[in-house]
């Protein structure tokens, strides 16, 4: 073990933002590198795509650390940096001009049981349309199947907030799904009512926020 291993992630912020030590930032990214390409990948639909935003992201969280104020964890600004990058890159897709229809191509049809690509998308618009607090959660626990308690300690919030925010994102996702024009196939729709032994059941209210 060498010594970045050691420091926590403040102290490898630190260690990078004073002493310009760009190994210790390099610890930092490798330490948290799974979870945050996971993030991005759920996100994005697009190993391209989310490889790109993870780069963009980890660039610019290496420019900004100086800014990181410590009123929360390091990982969650690490977090909240990367989903960030990957609403960024679907706001700019959404602004390009469409094809005309008479210039695409047949798209084949999606394989038996799998969502369409107008089924990503849509959840994908959803999810980019609820707050960062509520879409982490959503993201981490129905998409990724993160544990609460798991969910918990990234995000240094209480359980019991984890599972009000992910039962209010749920109820919000499956209001804005309602919406005319945007209403997938079931197969891509996260759950709205989760629950499971290690869960609990997701209450209303946002229990224990700090």
């Amino acid at each position: 073990m060498n010594d970045l291993e050691s420091l926590s992630d403040p102290e490898l912020l630190r260690r990078h933002v004073i002493d310009g030590d760009r190994d210790a930032f390099g610890e930092l990214f490798r330490r948290h590198r799974e979870r945050l390409w996971a993030v991005a990948l759920r996100t994005l639909s697009d190993p391209e795509e989310a490889a790109d935003a993870l780069q963009d992201a980890m660039v610019n969280a290496y420019r900004s650390a100086a800014k990181f104020r410590g009123d929360a964890a390091v990982t969650t600004w690490l977090h909240r940096i990367v989903v960030n990058a990957c609403l960024d890159r679907i706001r700019r897709r959404q602004a390009r001009p469409a094809i005309p229809m008479s210039d695409r191509l047949p798209e084949p049809a999606p394989p038996e049981g799998r969502p369409d690509q107008a089924d990503v998308l849509a959840v994908r618009d959803a999810l980019a349309r609820l707050s960062f607090e509520h879409r982490a959660v959503v993201v981490y626990v129905d998409m990724l199947g993160y544990p609460v308690a798991d969910v918990a300690a990234i995000l240094e919030i209480p359980t019991g907030t984890v599972k009000s925010r992910a039962s209010r994102a749920r109820s919000q996702l499956a209001a804005l799904l309602a919406e005319p024009g945007n209403r997938p196939g079931t197969g891509a729709v996260p759950s709205t009512g989760r629950t499971d032994s290690r869960q609990g059941t997701a209450r209303t209210g946002e229990e224990g926020t700090r």
